[in-house]
């Protein structure tokens, strides 16, 4: 009984392949299993996986076994790091006086699985961020220039309500003076109003009463130009 390769040295994720050669001098149709084992640090064989002659292929979630008598083949499916040891096949004959015959053994080493260079890692992650990058730089220009928009129609809306005195009010405050408002001034002139007796009903001189005067009130309201000198004593 042979077993081979004397020594794998296999990445983590990929799965290694051992042959197990068997010679029987007289192949009488004698039966016959063959047993796989690991050994790990030196420590007593561990039985993982048995194939017998009449099948074919046997397979599980971590060996898959398959039968070319006088040649049996194991894989080892997704090798971790804790797949490391020594590996032989054991043959085991019925009725025949030798029963069990090992075989020689052979190493497996597991190392971690490769991590991708810089120089792959450094295109992804740019074209991975270049458009999230820009199209985050859009929305926020995006956002901007609606802000810029709003406000401007907001201020343009309270102007228009105002009747656009509002900006001449604010820039004149912002330059310091303000130009003085229009003042209507009223004037009151005085006038006498003499009611003359009629002459044609004339008193004797001896029965007329006193000459009596009344006075009476007229406002004629005028509305006139008032300069700065004006505006200014009118507000004292």
């Amino acid at each position: 009984v042979t077993f081979f390769p004397a020594v794998l040295t296999l990445p983590a994720g990929s799965s290694a392949t051992f042959f197990c050669n068997i010679s029987m001098e007289n192949d009488s149709g004698s039966e016959y299993s063959l047993n796989w084992y690991k050994e790990t640090n030196h420590s007593q064989a561990q039985k993982i996986a048995e194939i017998s002659r009449n099948n074919p292929q046997t397979k599980t979630e971590k060996y898959l076994l398959t039968n070319h008598t006088p040649a049996f083949k194991i894989e080892i499916l997704n090798l971790d790091q804790n797949d490391s040891g020594s590996y032989y096949c054991g043959l085991i004959t019925f009725f025949e006086p030798d029963k069990v015959m090992e075989s020689n053994r052979s190493h497996l080493v597991v190392t971690a699985a490769p991590e991708k260079t810089n120089a792959t890692d450094e295109p992804e992650m740019e074209e991975g961020s270049a458009p999230n990058h820009s199209r985050a730089v859009l929305v926020g220009i995006l956002l901007l220039t609606g802000a810029v928009v709003l406000l401007i129609f907001g201020y343009l809306t309270v102007t228009y309500r105002r009747g656009g005195t509002i900006p001449h009010r604010e820039h004149a405050a912002l330059r310091g003076w303000e130009k003085p408002p229009m003042v209507s001034i009223s004037t009151v002139d005085y006038g006498v109003l003499e009611f003359q007796w009629d002459q044609h009903t004339q008193v004797p001189p001896e029965t007329r009463p006193v000459d009596q005067t009344e006075y009476a009130t007229i406002v004629f309201p005028e509305e006139k130009p008032v300069t700065p000198e004006r505006g200014k004593k009118h507000q004292d």
